[in-house]
């Protein structure tokens, strides 16, 4: 009779457990841990976007560096030309594009931070915190994004003038401090990527609501806020309505100052497409000190969820 030892026992159940087991097919562990090489198909894809993408960045350089005439050609110019330092500083001498670029940062600039501080509050306080009415007050924010901006140009236009603002750049900032929009990003994010266990937690050990914001919320919410940032100054540097409405020539924003190339009888369209490559420099230079940084902050926040 032959008796099994205990000591066995235990590895004899392992090894069956393991033989009993399901076992995932064969090609999805060789590629676990692995990237997927992409075909020809796909490379072609990506191709034909990338050319679509830039062909009118590209057009734009063209006819900047041209004159009107080779421009409006039945044949137009397919390269760039040589008139490309004269047509860029036509413009900037005619528009006063110096005065008009350093108002556009600081309305960029100031939106963009009084937007991620506002919205990630309002964010947090909606996806975290507990108080009566926070269903109601989300469903009036999500509302305001039905609400055409054009309806409440008249009524800011005279509020902007009773406070003294006409003209001024607080009247093209203050309006757009906070928006529907990046309140219910911020809220949905948080929400996934903030654990009620942490902020207990952090309350465990004598944290008021401030340490919790500037020690846990700010840096889980870093990803989102980049990915804001970057939406919220494009859509301020590139804003043309209000800031037409609300700003004069004296005191104009990058894309009021362009619209001044075009406003003439016969306006020289190789000069208005050096004014608009200039307007494009500077959001190509922010995409490309933060692009990876954006990416980045993405995908690390997707790995953590």
């Amino acid at each position: 009779m032959t008796m099994t030892s205990p000591t066995n026992a235990p590895d004899v159940r392992v090894r069956q457990a393991a033989h009993s087991a399901p076992r995932k097919p064969r090609r999805f562990r060789e590629r676990a841990g692995q990237q997927m090489k992409g075909g020809p198909f796909a490379y072609l894809v990506l191709a034909v976007v990338g050319i679509v993408s830039i062909l009118p960045l590209y057009w734009t350089l063209v006819a900047a560096s041209h004159t009107q005439d080779e421009v409006l050609d039945t044949t137009p110019p397919f390269l760039p030309g040589g008139r490309l330092l004269h047509n860029l500083d036509a413009a900037w001498n005619q528009a006063h594009l110096g005065k008009a670029i350093v108002n556009s940062i600081v309305v960029s600039g100031c939106i963009t931070a009084a937007t991620l501080f506002f919205c990630t509050l309002a964010g947090y306080a909606f996806a975290k915190m507990r108080f009566r009415g926070r269903g109601g007050l989300m469903t009036a924010v999500i509302a305001t994004l039905t609400i055409p901006p054009q309806l409440s140009v008249v009524p800011l236009f005279m509020m902007m003038a009773d406070i003294g603002w006409g003209g001024k750049l607080e009247s093209v900032i203050f309006p757009t401090l906070v928006s529907a929009f990046g309140v219910f990003f911020m809220r949905q994010y948080l929400s996934e990527a903030l654990p009620y266990e942490l902020i207990e937690a952090a309350k465990l050990d004598g944290a008021n609501n401030f340490r919790v914001v500037l020690s846990i919320v700010l840096p889980v919410a870093r990803p989102a806020m980049m990915v804001l940032g970057m939406l919220t100054f494009v859509q301020a540097w590139n804003d043309f309505f209000w800031p037409y409405l609300a700003l004069n020539q004296q005191n104009p924003t990058l894309q009021v100052a362009l619209g001044q190339l075009s406003a003439s009888y016969t306006p020289d369209q190789s000069i208005v497409m050096a004014g608009a490559l200039i307007s494009t420099l500077p959001l190509l230079v922010v995409f490309v000190i933060f692009g990876k940084r954006i990416v980045g902050g993405i995908m690390s926040g997707a790995v953590k969820g």
